[in-house]
């Protein structure tokens, strides 16, 4: 049942996609950029419940009460396609950072480009860098706005070492705004690279917002213990629960680090 049921969910996920760009391209391109948000967020909302029903994955996101009001920059752990439409449906009017490439896409691209994010050019990683700062420094002076950004940049194995990148830190100095991290472990429920939907519930929380004005070194070495330490947090609990999801290698390496025998 396992597979049929991935097999099918995966199958409805896209197809609901495809269909719902189609359906609601009217009022999104005709309404204002503030109310055209309702459709991205009822997208990611019927995605998440789609996920529950078919997969029988819960999705339980919490903290809420920890973003902050007007700009800040929304940091998760990234594992999973999950982590990509889980969050924004939380923020006012949330900001993505992404490959030029994917503004080319047909209706996808036209829907980004409706809603100003912020496309990188591959190449000089300094320039780029340059480039998306000045860029997001414009869009939050024209609206208070929610920059997300995974501080690792590319999708990690639940449990594998940290590895962040030191771009964040460049645009939490740059840009002064609070930083909000994300600790999750939905890699476990939705892993990278397999079309297998593991049943269970995905424990999201919103952390304390790190302040605006620290420094680099500081600000970088509270950004990696606040959330590492959360998602431990949330691993251990997965692990010791009656009916836990296959664990991966990287998590049974990193539960014996934690003194956490695994019996699964």
């Amino acid at each position: 049942m396992l597979y049929i049921r991935s097999l099918a969910f995966n199958f409805v996920f896209y197809v609901s996609l495809i269909v719902q760009m189609i359906f609601w391209a009217p009022f999104y391109f005709l309404s204002s950029r503030r109310r055209a948000w309702f459709v991205p967020k009822f997208w990611s909302r019927s995605s998440l419940w789609l996920y529950e029903k078919m997969a029988l994955t819960k999705s339980d996101i919490s903290g809420q009460e920890n973003l902050p009001e007007g700009s800040f920059i929304l940091a998760p752990k990234h594992q999973s396609f999950w982590d990509a439409i889980a969050f924004f449906p939380f923020l006012k009017d949330p900001l993505y950072i992404l490959k030029r490439e994917l503004t080319w896409i047909p209706f996808f691209g036209w829907y980004v480009l409706k809603m100003r994010m912020i496309p990188v050019h591959r190449g000089s990683r300094s320039r780029a860098l340059k480039a998306v700062v000045a860029a997001t420094k414009a869009e939050m002076a024209r609206n208070p706005r929610q920059l997300i950004i995974y501080p690792e940049g590319t999708r990690r194995a639940p449990g594998d070492e940290p590895n962040y990148k030191w771009g964040i830190v460049e645009l939490y100095s740059e840009l002064g705004v609070p930083v909000v991290p994300v600790a999750h472990m939905a890699g476990l429920y939705w892993p990278r690279r397999k079309f297998l939907r593991f049943p269970g519930t995905v424990k999201a929380r919103f952390l304390e917002p790190i302040p605006a004005g620290l420094g680099k070194e500081e600000f970088m070495k509270r950004l990696i213990s606040e959330t590492e330490t959360a998602c431990d947090k949330i691993l251990i609990d997965i692990a010791q629960a009656p009916n836990p999801p296959p664990l991966p290698p990287t998590a049974v390496k990193r539960l014996k680090e934690l003194g956490v025998q695994v019996s699964h």
